[in-house]
């Protein structure tokens, strides 16, 4: 991705750096236990508010400045939300020897379900199938019998749109112990996922005829869930390290009201880590840049990060060495770059989190970080739209990320997820390394997240030289010989922020995510032949293409091809080198 024509001096605005004091009680994994004994014991019941100052420590944030106050970008709608009166009295239901005659719960005594059981892999047995699992159970009135804080009766039931206090509690700690956000008064809601969290973030802060700024490509669902509210979206440029802020500046200063048909944008939707679709990551003076363009414009950020902790181990190519994985916790949080939460000293920030990529998508249970009073509108919204996470869903994560994990095992489980991607991505690299013809197709390796975003010198293809296509038909006839050479890539028109916008750079979004190796292998193979083939190029010379038993070439529609840099096998009676398993060795693959 090429920079802007014209570079621009950003200046950044001072910020508060908390590495230059000693922040009394700072929490960390060692301490999350002294803390909660410090607390007392956690009685939530039914619909329980949470008191979340209680969660983040009585002295750690109290030297640390109140955030911003953003009543002047607040939309009509969000200032009008009430929340829900009916839920506003489960706050009564503490009260000692109180009888309820007054909610509209249905009795737990005709829940259908009397135990949940999941089994799931004990800390250091990380993997599906491996041994070394165990049994969460979760019964119907686990809290009454003293069995653990939370149970099917108060989970299965209404609750607050905050979430379930008790996993709201893990929650706070773990934002704590990860960003340590440099102001007072932060705070943490639960989502139903990221892009539920967007919509609700647009509809607090925008209004028809709006405009908002994220990266020139983006995530569509980000675009498109904008778009139906009268929100339009500006892209703003990249290069390999993400958004440019020399461009967002551009932008900014630039704005002219008439020409644009809306006034300046006051919001920057930004995935800094991983960023799908270009995969690229935001390194940490970047990010510094950009937010001090953000003071200068006084901008909000909805920082979405459902790939942070899919940071991978360097890509030092296909002949090097392993790099040995994060040898502690400390190590493994020290390596990941800072967020923007982490240096918001004006709670100017929005960040969603996600079990989506490190759990499961299903579970639909995500949080968002933001000030106090951000996220109390946010909550006004649950409150009376999705309400909380799926109570069963809460439940499952509690059991396994509190009662079992706990903070250490949950990292240990993002290091065994950072590690299983860094082998996925590899193998892609190597793939690309072997197969594309790199006079024509160009990358840059990912260092987070799921994925891998192509390059086209669409100037040399022969009908873009005779003038016979536009960019999108040339876009449109190579992704359809990429399928019928049978793969399949995402057109990087699809992630374009302004879509009607003229491109001069043509792009193609591939994953390494779900795929198994031998099928990313193959799969770039056949690229590298679509490829090839569109361009008119000579196919692959001095190797054999074999994919099955005993060499045996099967299942695909490679004929009179074949493939550079030795032979590929993928089948049984692979040694010496040859790819078997999926696990590679360095020799013939």
């Amino acid at each position: 991705m090429a920079p802007p024509a014209a570079t621009i001096d950003v200046e950044v605005l001072p910020e508060s750096d908390t590495s230059t004091f000693t922040i009394p009680d700072r929490l960390t994994i060692q301490s999350v236990a002294k803390r909660r004994a410090a607390s007392g014991k956690l009685i939530a019941g039914v619909a329980a508010p949470a008191d979340l100052d209680q969660f983040k420590g009585r002295t750690s944030h109290r030297h640390k400045p109140d955030a911003k106050r953003w009543d002047h970008r607040l939309t009509p709608e969000t200032l009008n939300r009430g929340g829900s009166s009916l839920k506003a009295a489960a706050a009564y239901l503490k009260t000692p020897g109180l009888i309820s005659l007054g909610g509209g719960l249905p009795s737990s005594e005709y829940f259908p379900f009397h135990e949940i059981d999941v089994k799931v892999p004990l800390l250091g047995h990380c993997a599906q199938g491996e041994e070394g699992s165990e049994v969460l159970r979760a019964g119907m009135h686990d809290m009454a019998e003293g069995k653990s804080a939370f149970d099917i009766a108060t989970a299965a039931q209404y609750g607050q749109g905050h979430g379930a206090a008790q996993f709201l509690r893990w929650i706070v700690e773990h934002t704590e112990i990860v960003h340590n956000p440099p102001y007072q008064d932060w705070s943490c809601t639960m989502t139903v996922g990221s892009t539920c969290a967007w919509d609700f973030a647009l509809r607090m802060l925008c209004q028809p005829g709006d405009w908002i700024l994220s990266e020139q490509y983006t995530f569509p669902a980000a675009v498109e869930t904008a778009a139906p509210l009268g929100v339009k979206v500006a892209g703003v440029a990249m290069d390999e390290n993400g958004m440019l802020a020399s461009s967002l500046d551009h932008v900014l200063t630039n704005w002219d009201e008439k020409v644009r048909g809306g006034p300046k944008p006051f919001v920057l939707y930004t995935v800094p880590t991983g960023q799908n679709p270009t995969g690229s990551t935001q390194p940490i003076e970047r990010r510094r840049e950009i937010y001090g363009v953000c003071q200068k414009h006084d901008l909000y950020i909805f920082e979405d990060e459902p790939y942070y902790f899919l940071q991978m181990q360097p890509y030092k190519g296909p002949d090097a060495s392993p790099i040995p994985p994060p040898a502690s916790h400390e190590e493994f949080l020290n390596s990941i770059v800072p967020s923007f939460l982490s240096i918001d000293v004006d709670g100017r920030v929005m960040r969603s989190d996600s079990f989506s990529k490190v759990i499961a998508p299903g579970s639909r249970v995500g949080w968002i970080t933001a000030s106090e009073q951000m996220c109390d509108r946010f909550r006004t919204h649950a409150d009376v739209c999705t309400q909380g996470p799926s109570g069963f869903s809460q439940l499952i994560l509690f059991k396994l990320v509190d009662e079992i994990w706990g903070h250490s095992g949950y990292l240990d489980w993002l290091i065994h997820m950072r590690l299983e991607y860094t082998r996925r991505r590899n193998v892609m690299m190597e793939s690309c390394e072997r197969y594309l013809p790199k006079d024509i197709i160009s990358w840059v390796p990912p260092m987070a997240g799921m994925f891998h975003w192509i390059q086209v010198d669409y100037t040399q293809h022969p009908k873009w030289i005779d003038g016979s296509v536009t960019m999108d038909e040339l876009e449109e006839e190579i992704f359809q010989t990429i399928i019928r050479h049978g793969t399949l890539l995402m057109k990087g028109s699809w992630f374009c922020a302004e879509r009607t916008k003229p491109r001069n750079t043509m792009f193609f979004r591939a994953t390494y995510a779900a795929a198994k190796f031998d099928q990313i292998d193959e799969a770039i193979f056949r690229l590298g032949s679509a490829i090839r083939d569109s361009f008119g190029l000579r196919k692959q010379i001095n190797g054999t293409h074999t994919n099955g038993t005993n060499g045996a070439h099967t299942n695909t529609t490679h004929t009179n091809e074949t493939r550079t840099n030795g032979t590929h096998t993928n089948g049984t009676n692979g040694t010496n080198g040859v790819h078997t398993n999926g696990v590679r060795t360095n020799g013939v693959h």
